[in-house]
């Protein structure tokens, strides 16, 4: 099976999206994808459409859905409001009084936008298999949800809820089954691809493996969890891939099924990290980004 894995990242996504590019312009043509946060995003948009065009020519052009994935970045995430609201002090303070602090940002803009883009017919008609990663705030366990189950909208959503910044997503409106960004246990979902029979992956993540870090203002709220969020992505990071990449050295036995077939595996990462903030960014720095990520996955493959 052929399987593209798209790991978390932010804003970083637009990145993702043009090293995607790069991808499919090899001739690669996946049968499943994986994503979690960003990568949630990107995958989804891709899957939904493989399944719109399947569902009305029959076939899939892949440049075609790649123009679509790279048209949503352009055209729709080009300010930070884009993407949530900030709050206000009056309206934190009373959310924490009262203990139902539910993020810093109004994520409002983003759900719609994901509601007007997202068709879960399309999904659930595509030829493209997709799971997305997303933690359960209860448990502290990490579901893969695909498109067949009857929330998937919602565990898409928790899957790109950035922890304390973005509000838990109720899946189907119960409490008891909130859930966060999926890059809480796992940020590149190597290990689930594998799992699931993949034997071909393309994986692009968008966190270099060694990243030196500046000294920060760690009384600045919003630093320190962007710092916080940095240091632990980056060896989450650190960790799905260095697992995938020993894999076929370590043939093993996992959650008891025996899996002893070797995988093709290339990764592609940057080696200098991605510079583009949540909370200050415009359009043209986002274009900028899509041809950064396209440039260096294209050198990458070559």
């Amino acid at each position: 099976m052929r399987a593209l894995v798209l790991g978390g990242g932010s804003l970083k996504g637009a990145w993702q999206a043009g090293a995607v590019q790069a991808v499919l312009e090899t001739g690669f043509q996946p049968e499943m994808i994986y994503g979690i946060s960003a990568g949630a995003l990107n995958s989804s948009f891709i899957a939904n459409e493989a399944g719109k065009q399947h569902v009305s020519h029959g076939a899939i052009d892949w440049e075609l859905v790649n123009k679509k994935l790279i048209s949503f970045w352009v055209e729709n995430i080009t300010k930070p409001s884009d993407i949530g609201i900030l709050k206000s002090r009056w309206m934190l303070g009373i959310e924490t009084i009262l203990s139902r602090f539910d993020g810093l940002l109004d994520t409002n803009p983003l759900h719609e936008k994901l509601k007007h883009h997202i068709d879960l017919t399309n999904l659930r008609r595509s030829p493209v298999k997709l799971k997305v990663g997303a933690v359960n705030v209860n448990t502290g366990q990490m579901h893969y949800a695909d498109p067949m189950e009857q929330h998937f909208l919602d565990y898409l959503r928790a899957s790109s809820s950035l922890p304390i910044i973005m509000p838990a997503i109720q899946i189907g409106g119960d409490h008891r089954q909130a859930f966060l960004d999926g890059g809480l246990r796992e940020v590149v979902p190597l290990k689930k691809a594998i799992e699931d029979g993949a034997t071909e992956i393309y994986a692009i993540a968008t966190h270099p493996k060694h990243r030196k870090l500046e000294p920060i203002n760690y009384r600045s709220f919003f630093s320190l969890i962007e710092r916080i969020k940095d240091i632990s992505v980056n060896q989450f990071e650190n960790n799905d891939i260095d697992w995938a990449e020993n894999y076929n050295e370590n043939l093993m036995s996992i959650a008891g099924f025996s899996l002893n077939k070797k995988i093709s595996l290339k990764i592609i990462r940057p080696m200098e990290p991605i510079n583009i903030k949540l909370t200050s960014f415009t359009s043209e720095e986002i274009r900028e980004v899509i041809k950064e990520g396209y440039q260096y996955a294209y050198t990458q493959l070559k």
